[in-house]
């Protein structure tokens, strides 16, 4: 046997060995931590991978950064033939790529695409070091540039070892244009034959070299996350987006306190990460000034997992240590940041989990155990007693029905902001009167309705979620309907998803699709309207978690709007802050609350003096940022009721 095949298979095994074991290391809290399934429905996940992973879906909305990976991801996959010629060549005798095109298609595909892959080191080293993203603060800067170099030694050795080759036989290969060319400069140094195999030898050491260094590397660095994204993706949660994995059957505690505690898809999530920032860039309590970047929040949690694998380490607590109390409070549960991510992260369930944990051992905010409380004595986080519920339908003119005691076609599940706050309060009435000139045989529980427990849920009460829940049902299940309505986003979820868990499957809509279908009828007609210029925006509940995105914006175009978009809408859209309980939390550390920033970007389009809302918190939450920057002169937020009105009378 050559003594260089025998270097090349005691430089492999070692390069596995050490590569392997840092694997290992990395690995080893994945593999022992509580299971979850995860291997359902394997059609559906290899469709995520071949979308997520093959078409860049979510890379490609940022525009840069998406191209420069896409290059680098395909210029890999084309060059690992070189890599696999390379040690091929030294492992075996006489192997060669040459039968199946190693010396014509792919070797004219190794040339284009090592210069694609160069192109896109000069895109990653340009953003890196000129554009600087403020996504990237907080990153290890100089893992990246470790791995910028690593991976043009690669290619550059790869190309010089051809170059080599093509001037010893002394003749280009079209099939090598950019070897060739190289070639072609190194004929200036009227390199004897010898002298050009040699080169052609040394550059096929340092190829070597390059890829095994870069083996042993990559274990340690965030950008293992070639080898981990195929398989974050593949075990993604396929949960509907609006249910929240439930506590594990037989788990005596509430919540998580310990790193250990979390299951191995959430470990697997923590050494999947690229640091990339993207779920940063969604947060807006992180816009806010919030103690909250879920970018950070996945790497301490990860850097912690791992200090405690390996020994030695200070023994922190996870809440309170690791991670602040402030930081999981921030959160507005709006799923922005799992949107964001390109490899399936979920930063917002390992929040709601440890939540749960704060909540267990009563570390609440006074404002939020106020919230609570309210809800455990009245079943609404406002605190009034249950019979004035329906306060509001008093002054109406007509009776809305008892759905109690009769059978409705839609059943209104009203929700606690527009049954109780007086700034809804008009909204809900308007509502009301409209279903009712339009003939639409509804009804509503009256003072039996709850709380949906929605955010109840996801402040991590998960004891009075199920409280509510089961009451809700209770009081559903007793009545005769064949729709459910709400307008309040927040419900339906509840009502859609979260209800699942008790075995419940309802047919629930938000208002706007029931408003879309009246308009459809014709029984509901454009207000007067002057096709001014609106902008729109998407509840979180409604858009990211239930799709709703298409009826709210057919009702605007069939109210003679013209829809003027803002940057961040649909899937992207910006929540208003009140989300995930925060409307029940202090939030006076903001730097610049989020629903003060969507309204400035909505004054930023320039010719949008409307901000049409679907959301009882958002009008809330909106009202009063237009209030607090004193822009009520130039633009008004408006529900979506405002814009129809019946066509017939009652």
């Amino acid at each position: 046997m050559p003594v260089s095949q025998v270097a090349l298979i005691c430089l492999l095994a070692a390069t596995l060995a050490i590569s392997g074991f840092r694997f290992y290391r990395v690995l080893a809290p994945v593999f022992r931590a509580p299971k979850v399934n995860r291997l359902d429905k394997p059609l559906e996940r290899i469709e995520g991978v071949v979308v997520d992973v093959g078409m860049h879906r979510r890379l490609f909305r940022k525009r840069y950064s998406g191209t420069l990976h896409a290059l680098m991801f395909c210029g890999f996959i084309v060059l690992f033939t070189a890599i696999i010629q390379s040690f091929g060549s030294g492992l075996i005798p006489g192997f060669s790529l040459s039968p199946i095109g190693g010396d014509s298609w792919i070797a004219l595909g190794q040339d284009i695409f090592a210069i694609l892959v160069v192109v896109a080191l000069s895109m990653a080293a340009y953003q890196r070091a000129v554009l600087k993203p403020a996504r990237f603060q907080g990153s290890n800067a100089t893992d990246a540039w470790v791995i910028y170099g690593l991976v043009s030694c690669v290619v550059g050795t790869m190309l010089l070892e051809n170059a080599f080759h093509i001037a010893s036989v002394g003749y280009a290969s079209p099939w090598r244009p950019v070897s060739s060319a190289i070639a072609g400069m190194l004929g200036s140094f009227q390199l004897s034959q010898p002298a050009a195999e040699f080169g052609a030898e040394i550059f096929y050491w340092a190829h070597i070299g390059a890829v095994l260094t870069f083996l042993i590397y990559i274990p340690g660095s965030k950008h293992r996350h070639m080898f981990m994204a195929i398989p974050n993706i593949y075990l993604r949660n396929l949960m509907p987006k609006g249910i929240i994995s439930p506590l594990a059957a037989g788990d005596s505690s509430l919540g998580i306190s310990d790193i250990d505690q979390f299951n191995w898809k959430h470990k697997l999530d923590l050494v999947s990460c690229t640091e990339c920032g993207r779920c940063q860039e969604a947060c807006p309590a992180h816009a806010a000034g919030l103690p909250l970047s879920p970018k950070k929040v996945i790497m301490d949690l990860r850097d912690h997992m791992i200090a405690n694998e390996q020994g030695g380490a200070e023994k922190v607590p996870l809440i309170g240590g690791v991670i602040s109390q402030e930081t999981l409070w921030a959160c507005t549960s709006c799923r922005a940041c799992m949107e964001a991510c390109p490899v399936r992260i979920e930063p917002m369930t390992k929040i709601i989990e440890m939540r749960r944990s704060l909540v267990e051992d009563g570390a609440v905010e006074p404002l939020l155990q106020d919230s609570l409380s309210n809800l455990q004595r009245n079943g609404n986080s406002l605190g009034k007693p249950a019979r004035q519920r329906a306060k509001w339908t008093k002054d109406l003119g007509f009776t809305i029905k008892d759905a109690r005691k009769e059978p409705v076609d839609i059943l209104w599940f009203v929700g606690d902001y527009a049954s109780y706050d007086p700034r809804i309060l008009p909204i809900t009435t308007k509502v009301a009167r409209t279903l009712h000139e339009c003939g639409v045989d509804f009804g509503i529980l009256y003072d039996t309705e709850q709380n949906s427990g929605n955010d109840v849920r996801r402040v991590g009460e998960e004891v009075m979620f199920e409280t509510l829940a089961r009451h809700n049902i209770e009081a559903i299940d007793g009545c005769s309907f064949k729709r459910i309505m709400t307008t309040d986003p927040h419900s339906l979820n509840a009502l859609r998803q979260e209800y699942r868990l008790f075995g419940k499957e309802y047919e629930v809509v938000h208002y706007t699709q029931l408003l879309l279908e009246l308009l459809q009828a014709g029984i509901l007609a454009p207000t007067a309207s002057d096709g001014g210029v609106v902008t729109y925006h998407d509840p979180c509940y409604l858009g990211r978690y239930n799709n709703g995105f298409d009826a709210p914006r057919e009702i605007i175009r069939r109210s003679g709007f013209k829809l003027h978009e803002m940057g961040r809408c649909r899937e992207n859209s910006f929540c208003c802050g009140a989300g995930g309980g925060r409307i029940w939390l202090d939030d006076s550390k903001s730097v610049e609350r989020p629903s003060e920033s969507r309204i400035k970007e909505a004054l930023a389009l320039g010719d949008a003096n409307v901000f049409v809302v679907a959301c009882p918190k958002d009008t809330v939450m909106y009202s009063a940022a237009v209030q607090a920057l004193g822009v009520g002169d130039r633009i008004v937020v408006r529900d979506m009721i405002d814009l129809v009105r019946p066509t017939i009378a009652s």
